[in-house]
């Protein structure tokens, strides 16, 4: 139970903080905005059902831009401020720390999917139409979790590198290729394609599909973003152990 209290306390304290950032926000709200724009004008020759998919990719891509960018820069923030030290050195468990920062960055990634399916409603007059609206529902936190749990694998190196944050930026777009939030899975090269079931977008991303255009099985999408999440926070519970013993002997934790 203190455990689980250190995991919800530090969600909702670091999604209020994320919320109450004017810098944050401005990259929540202007990403979906030019992320949907573009996606409208590519898919525009297209019916009505593909714009809304295209907005929604759009939504997903603002959640792993934010993850990947604002993750790596919390943690940063962290060490320049001079508490990572204390952080790592108190008695709760480090990955306890950092699982909720990188799970409130994803969860504020709502509001990307939030305002591009408004914009593209409102400006472009695409009609939003939910064919099962209790799995649509479902797959939105199943998909955030799902990416902020890849994002705690991700922030384990952060913790090693002084100038890891910069890797940040390098994962956005090929996870976006890989993931088919910009192009369909299927036209990707045959040695790749199944390099992308190993991402939580693109689960994420079909589960938000199939809800919306009521075709496939959106459930067993939920659930493989379910055991992604189980397998990413194993994986990068492991990670950040080994990184950390790394980090202390070579004294990385502080800038200097």
């Amino acid at each position: 139970m203190p455990l689980a209290r250190v995991l919800l306390f530090g969600l909702g304290l670091h999604f209020k903080m994320l919320s109450r950032s004017p810098f944050d926000m401005f990259v929540v709200v202007a990403s979906p905005l030019i992320f949907a724009t573009l996606a409208y004008f590519l898919f525009q020759g297209g019916h009505g059902q593909s714009l809304l998919v295209a907005a929604l990719a759009s939504g997903v891509m603002g959640i792993w831009s934010t993850t990947t960018a604002q993750g790596a820069g919390a943690l940063q923030t962290q060490r320049r401020i001079g508490i990572l030290e204390l952080l790592v050195a108190s008695p709760t468990p480090f990955w306890a720390v950092v699982l909720p920062i990188t799970v409130a960055i994803s969860a504020i990634g709502v509001y990307s999917l939030a305002i591009g399916l408004v914009y593209v409603r409102v400006l472009f007059g695409v009609a939003i139409v939910i064919r099962d609206w209790i799995a649509f529902a479902v797959a939105i936190p199943a998909a955030i979790a799902a990416i902020g749990s890849l994002g705690f694998l991700f922030a384990s190196a952060l913790v090693r590198y002084r100038s890891a944050f910069m890797l940040g930026n390098l994962f956005e777009w090929p996870v976006w290729m890989i993931s088919g939030l910009l192009i369909p899975v299927a036209v990707l090269p045959g040695w790749l394609q199944p390099v992308s079931w190993l991402f939580a977008p693109t689960w994420g991303m079909r589960a938000l599909r199939h809800a919306t255009l009521g075709t496939g099985s959106p459930w067993l999408d939920i659930a493989v973003c379910a055991l992604l999440s189980v397998a990413y926070l194993i994986a990068g519970s492991f990670c950040l152990r080994l990184f950390l013993r790394s980090a202390r002997a070579r004294a990385t934790l502080a800038l200097t």
